[in-house]
């Protein structure tokens, strides 16, 4: 019995061992590209907070400013772009996304439409029977800039047309290597942020005109550049989610290899335990024959 015993524990100790050659070559793969990732997130983030900073001054200098992608409907139906992962083995990263898009449906209980970015997000909702607006962005690792901007044509066009009524996109937020977010951030309509209302209103009220011309008009200036900032937004949200997916992974596996050390540690104690039971036993039988 106590030699089956100890071909059991051996065998679960190489089980465990293989496995942790595994996570721990994923955790070296995920730390890697997570560099790369966080390299692309902060070099993108200026792009987009430029072009919304000249959205928000062409609004700011323009008196009679108005655009049809400012316009507020009453919300019918709304398209969401939902970002998660091509495969799991990444902590709570998938199922998190998902339940920030449960709680934002359960406070905006209207017809949803949605864009897929990964292919576990295109499972989610495909099992679900949600409407899926295209399937053209279901694979998150071959999504690069021009996904961003024919996605922003897609949602900014669809808009106009009055297809949907409010566009957003639910996506993961990178803080830390050990703290990921998920966050739902409004695209359309767009509003002028509060701090450019103060300036646009303290200006008006002691009659100060910004001198800056836009041609051929504000207007046509601003609604060319919309789209931009749509794609630069989608753009932005793709290198978060990237980052953190990459950061729950390598904190998953992590977790993993302690785990699976742990399970060597007791596992080697429980065969040296059985070894020196057999041991014992084998000194026992072998005292009590030549007594014999």
């Amino acid at each position: 019995m106590a030699g089956a015993s100890m071909k059991d524990i051996k065998l679960r100790i190489k089980s465990v061992e293989s496995t942790m050659q595994i996570t721990k070559a994923m955790e070296l793969v995920a730390s890697s590209k997570l560099r790369k990732a966080k390299e692309r997130q902060e070099r993108c983030r200026p792009y987009f907070t430029e072009l919304r900073d000249a959205l928000n001054r062409i609004e700011a200098s323009t008196s009679d400013f108005s655009s049809p992608y400012q316009i507020k409907r009453p919300v019918e139906k709304q398209c969401l772009i939902v970002i998660a992962g091509d495969r799991g083995l990444a902590g709570g990263y998938n199922s998190n996304v998902f339940k920030q898009y449960e709680r934002f449906i359960a406070e905006n209980p209207v017809e949803t439409v949605v864009i897929p970015i990964g292919k576990r997000s295109l499972e989610y909702f495909v099992r679900r029977g949600i409407q899926v607006l295209t399937e053209s962005f279901s694979e998150a690792a071959s999504i690069h800039v021009a996904d961003c901007f024919e996605m922003a044509d897609l949602i900014t066009k669809g808009y106009l047309n009055g297809e949907y009524d409010r566009v957003g996109i639910i996506y993961t937020k990178f803080v830390s290597l050990l703290t990921q977010t998920t966050d739902a951030l409004h695209l359309l309509p767009l509003a002028l942020e509060e701090t450019e209302k103060a300036e646009k209103a303290a200006a008006a009220e002691h009659g100060i005109q910004p001198l800056v011309i836009y041609e051929p008009d504000p207007n046509t200036v601003y609604d060319s550049i919309v789209p931009n900032y749509i794609a630069g937004m989608i753009y932005g949200a793709m290198c978060e989610s990237v980052a953190s997916e990459l950061g729950a992974r390598r904190t998953a596996m992590d977790a993993a290899n302690k785990n699976a050390a742990e399970m060597i540690d007791d596992l080697s104690l429980k065969y040296n335990r059985a070894r020196q039971g057999a041991i014992t036993q084998e000194i026992t039988e072998i005292v009590a024959g030549a007594e014999h």
